[in-house]
């Protein structure tokens, strides 16, 4: 069966399920479609109407919030002025000005690697007029938000720090006061969310902007897994969830928490269960085949991130998804 076929086996399944709220949210922007974490991508996630642009920040040498996943340029993306991609591992972000930084072009995977295999429909817009995609500032991509005129999308703002390699990133204190510095100035704190795998970072949001939704990033398996279910870990900022039962939703509800975001393969039906129960919310992540987002939907995730998020609009719409979970998780009160 073709994935278009799937998609649309999926909608007609869905046709008679409830509305329930569901968070869309588009990984990177949406990365399957146009260049990640670039102005080209989320101006396409909101033509989709998803619910949130998650996205990822990290800080240059002259202390400006950038969007980008990694720390460094990214040698798979990043082309100078000539056209030659930059040396792996790439320059650092804290080490280069915002200048040089947004003088490379991120447009062009580059050919054979893994990445352009991953995402081989990814396609940057051209045309007169239409500038290389760079990365952009958070500033920029808020300004941007706002000027589209859509006044319900959130951002899920990813903290790009490890605490194995300090050199690389501001320490958490600056990187916080940074963030919600300009997220404050740009009275948006009523539309963010802000997530890490480092959560010492979500601890000082959560003392010192509680009303900002804090989203525990968590990955047992795999080349890099960040939690153990018997020990406190580096990311974990001393919370060990064998103190909790050997629970990760306990561990994310005893840290504050407001949202748990695991990786897709690693939620059951009764983990999503004991969440609602301590009244988090699941948000899962990467998801991009819609057999899964069936599957996950169908036993209770209340938010994907897809790089896919046209598929995931399909496939959410088909069963019934209508009102954002992100407009529940707002402040009572604007700040």
């Amino acid at each position: 069966m073709s994935q278009t076929s799937l998609v649309f086996s999926l909608l007609f399944l869905g046709l008679a399920s409830p509305a329930t709220a569901f968070d869309i949210q588009a990984h990177r922007g949406g990365r399957g479609l146009h260049p990640e974490n670039t102005l080209q991508a989320f101006s396409r996630a909101l033509d989709l109407h998803v619910d949130t642009l998650e996205l990822d920040v990290g800080v240059t040498r002259d202390g400006v919030l950038v969007v980008s996943h990694e720390r460094r340029l990214n040698p798979d993306l990043a082309r100078d002025a000539a056209g030659d991609y930059v040396a792996p591992p790439g320059p650092l972000l804290n080490a280069l000005p915002l200048a040089e930084v947004q003088s490379y072009d991120i447009g062009q995977i580059r050919p054979g690697s893994e990445y352009a295999k991953q995402f081989s429909e990814q396609r940057a817009l051209h045309g007169p007029g239409v500038a290389p995609p760079r990365i952009p500032t958070l500033k920029e991509v808020i300004d941007f938000v706002r000027s589209s005129g859509d006044e319900h999308v959130r951002l899920n703002i990813e903290t790009k720090l490890d605490p194995a390699f300090p050199a690389e990133s501001p320490n958490p204190e600056r990187f916080v006061t940074l963030l919600l510095g300009l997220i404050q100035a740009e009275h948006f704190a009523g539309r963010v969310m802000i997530q890490s795998f480092d959560w010492r970072t979500l601890q000082l949001v959560q003392q010192r902007a509680p009303d900002i939704p804090t989203v525990y990033l968590s990955r047992q398996s795999g080349e890099t897994p960040t939690v153990s279910l018997t020990a406190a870990t580096r990311w974990t900022a001393g919370f060990n969830p064998a103190d909790h039962g050997g629970s990760l939703p306990r561990t994310v509800k005893a840290a504050g928490g407001k949202v748990w975001s695991p990786y897709f393969t690693e939620v059951t039906p009764e983990l999503i269960a004991e969440a609602h129960a301590l009244g988090l919310s699941v948000i899962v992540w990467p998801v991009n085949r819609p057999q899964d987002m069936g599957r996950l939907m169908d036993i209770g995730v209340d938010g994907i991130i897809s790089d896919r998020p046209e598929l995931l609009r399909q496939v959410a719409l088909g069963r019934g998804a209508t009102q954002p979970l992100g407009l529940s998780l707002k402040p009572s009160s604007p700040k």
